[in-house]
């Protein structure tokens, strides 16, 4: 099906529309001290499915066809447990489900693949999500230890470069592209700034859903402290309010002696999950549902560029996708640009001339991964369903998502709100 090009046309409702239901996600929190730590990253899936079960009372669940996961570093590729949890909270075992790694777009991804299965009919309904537990899976900081020596080992620089670790790709991003230490710790301190004021005004309590766990304190030595006990997790616990510039310049650099990139200035490493609820537009009205529809799902690209500095692929897959679907950035009211490192984030938002839909908060308006957190499986539907929240809120239509990929690559999708 050939897609629908230009302002109007993206507007326009049609009974072949993927839409948009429900877009919800758990708490996103600091991996090893958060109040998630000890949750499994299937037991977070496990929340936010049953959660969009929930949302959605009128849905069978066995109208659901297919579950696509997006999850980075859990074992097996997280495909077993994803479907134990999908079980195990009421879908039938008629309905599929499948995971997707694309590193940090891996469900961002997730949303693509089942927008696509839905365009060409081979479903009409599904869910896409995300799982990630850094705590429990980051102990090789997503680089493989058992690789084939002749990659490990090669002379050939891209190849090589897809397992440099993402801070030297955040160095490469600032030294090339000339952006400051100072211009990136006044980028984090009002990513957090933001956060923090959409955390106190409540603004993320429509898309979060409670998750009841077991947490074990510990002291700064990792020794218990006390017993486990069970605890509901209701926000966001990486943001820090009191975040200044002062207290950020006396971080020193975190990957590199004379680096600009620290921990204070780059996303946080996190633990969460998030999951959307999507269907063609006339099978909603089928199931009596059009009165829950929230948006649309309109298009998706990826793109390629070098893996040392994989930071740049924003800028990249955003011009490709407004082209592909004849747009332009102006038209765009909510952007949600993926705050891997300020490095990039700085970089990207210079190089396509968004400074001042920055300042004017219409990109990250409510924080970015620097103070929420980037739970790598998860970010893309988190961002998501902070994008179609926020969207309804501001009473905006347009909104884009889009993240930059280790290895080297950049992602970004379209969505309208309803």
């Amino acid at each position: 099906m050939a897609l629908r090009k230009g302002l109007s046309a993206i507007l326009a409702k049609g009974p072949s529309d993927t839409v948009i239901l429900s877009s919800l996600r758990t708490p996103i929190c600091r991996s090893y001290s958060g109040k998630l730590k000890d949750a499994y990253p299937e037991e977070l899936l496990a929340v936010v499915l049953r959660a969009t079960l929930e949302a959605n009372p009128n849905l069978p669940p066995e109208a659901v066809e297919d579950v696509a996961v997006g999850v980075v570093l859990s074992e097996l590729g997280g495909s077993k447990a994803a479907r134990m949890a999908m079980n195990y909270v009421g879908f039938p075992s008629s309905t599929s489900l499948y995971t997707v790694n694309r590193a940090c777009s891996s469900s961002l991804q997730s949303i693509a693949a089942v927008a696509a299965q839905i365009r060409t009919e081979t479903i009409s309904v599904g869910i896409a999500a995300g799982m990630e537990s850094m705590t429990r899976n980051y102990g090789s900081r997503a680089i493989p230890v058992n690789l084939w020596p002749g990659l490990r080992d090669s002379e050939v620089k891209h190849a090589k470069d897809c397992i440099m670790p993402m801070g030297l790709t955040s160095e490469n991003v600032a030294s090339r592209y000339g952006v400051g230490r100072k211009e990136q710790d006044e980028f984090a301190v009002e990513s957090h700034r933001r956060a923090a004021k959409a955390q106190a005004e409540g603004l993320f309590d429509e898309e979060i859903v409670p998750v009841r766990t077991m947490f074990q304190e510990v002291d700064k030595q990792g020794t218990k402290v006390g017993e486990a006990k069970h605890i509901t997790v209701t926000r966001d616990d990486g943001i820090r309010a009191n975040a200044t510039l002062e207290a950020l310049a006396k971080l020193k650099p975190a990957f590199k002696d004379d680096g600009v990139s620290t921990a204070g200035n780059s996303s946080q490493i996190s633990d969460g999950a998030a999951a959307t609820l999507l269907m063609r537009r006339s099978t909603a009205t089928e199931l009596g549902l059009s009165s829950s529809i929230i948006g649309k799902f309109v298009a998706a690209t990826t793109v390629g560029c070098a893996p040392d500095e994989m930071g740049v692929g924003p800028a990249l897959a955003i011009p490709k996708l407004l082209n592909r679907v004849g747009i332009e950035a102006k038209d765009v009211d909510r952007w949600e640009i993926n705050e891997a490192f300020a490095s990039q984030a700085v970089y990207c938002v210079r190089e396509l001339g968004l400074r001042k839909e920055w300042e004017q908060g219409k990109v990250n308006p409510d924080g970015g991964a620097i103070a929420l957190g980037h739970p790598l499986g998860a970010t893309g539907v988190r961002m998501t369903s902070t994008l179609m929240h926020g969207l309804r809120r501001s009473s905006g239509q347009l909104g884009v998502v889009s993240m930059c990929i280790g290895t080297g690559m950049g992602m970004a999708a379209l969505f309208v709100r309803e």
